[in-house]
């Protein structure tokens, strides 16, 4: 199946196939971490992917993105941009000027099956394309947290109880040619 997946940088004709992701991915994530009646919470970050995506879209933000395309469908993103406030904040600045990887979101029914793989490989090799050396990511969703953890070592950091007694925020460094031969 990932044999037919394409990777391309979206245009203004795959806002609407890549909101729907927004919308389908950020309330299932929500939901699985037990966190579905959040909805000012899941709506916030929905409105910012959306507003993200556009500006990349119309290249007026320092943020870009890729998506994942399966029959012309589009099934997952992933961005790149500055790192964001919680990363800023948990490390006292320290990570200022290093880009966060981003909005890496996968359709439900396909998670599992490599596009994510696909898509940071994708990423990666354009990182490095654009001359950029290191990336930084962050997760608060437990789930997320293993697979980083299998995928990127061990975090940079690790904020205890950051979202609540026994739910951790991990940050992750990661050197881009690190990652090039994977």
């Amino acid at each position: 199946m990932n044999n037919s997946v394409h990777i391309v940088k979206p245009g203004p004709e795959d806002l609407d196939g890549t909101n729907w992701v927004f919308e389908t991915v950020v309330r299932d994530a929500f939901q699985k971490e037990g966190l579905g009646h959040l909805e000012d919470e899941i709506s916030g970050e929905i409105l910012h992917k959306k507003k993200m995506l556009k500006e990349a879209v119309e290249e007026e933000g320092e943020v870009f993105f890729l998506v994942a395309r399966l029959n012309g469908r589009i099934i997952g993103t992933i961005s790149f941009g500055p790192c964001g406030e919680i990363i800023r904040e948990c490390t006292g600045g320290a990570l200022e000027g290093v880009g966060e990887l981003g909005s890496l979101l996968i359709l439900p029914e396909l998670q599992s099956q490599g596009i994510g793989s696909q898509l940071i490989h994708a990423m990666i090799h354009e990182l490095h394309r654009r001359g950029i050396e290191k990336f930084s990511l962050d997760s608060g969703y437990k789930r997320a947290q293993k697979r980083w953890v299998r995928k990127f070592g061990e975090p940079y950091m690790i904020v205890k109880d950051y979202w609540g007694t026994g739910s951790d925020h991990m940050i992750w460094l990661c050197s881009v040619s690190g990652f090039l031969s994977r």
